[in-house]
């Protein structure tokens, strides 16, 4: 088991910048990947970013590259998504996901924290 718990989320103007973390705790080794899904109210979850266990290797959407950049520390088994230039359509909850495997769809991904809520004003 893994348990994931988000943090870092708030309400920021257009423009602004937040970093989330996730930290993680239990067996963080037998699903070493990591990445974010946002949620929307009256959408599906949606992959926003995943890095993989060295954080050699990232993956984001294509409507957050450039403006999104995942990182981890595993001395500390924190995952982190700083946000920048955020706009108002980045508006969601915010959920860290665990897998055994580098994937983009929701049902590969094992463990889920509760969800932190960034709201974008314009």
């Amino acid at each position: 088991q893994v348990q994931l718990v988000e943090s870092g989320g708030g309400l920021v103007q257009a423009g602004g910048s937040l970093k989330l973390s996730c930290a993680a705790s239990g067996r963080t080794f037998s699903s070493a990947i990591r990445a974010w899904f946002r949620q929307a109210p009256g959408k599906e979850r949606e992959f926003v970013a995943a890095i993989s266990w060295a954080g050699v290797r990232t993956d984001y959407a294509d409507s957050v590259k450039g403006r999104f950049t995942i990182s981890r520390d595993n001395a500390k088994n924190t995952v982190y998504l700083q946000m920048n230039s955020l706009k108002p359509e980045d508006s969601a909850n915010y959920y860290c996901a665990a897998a055994i495997s580098f994937a983009r769809t929701v049902a590969e991904y094992d463990y889920w924290g509760q969800g932190t809520q960034v709201t974008v004003s314009s």
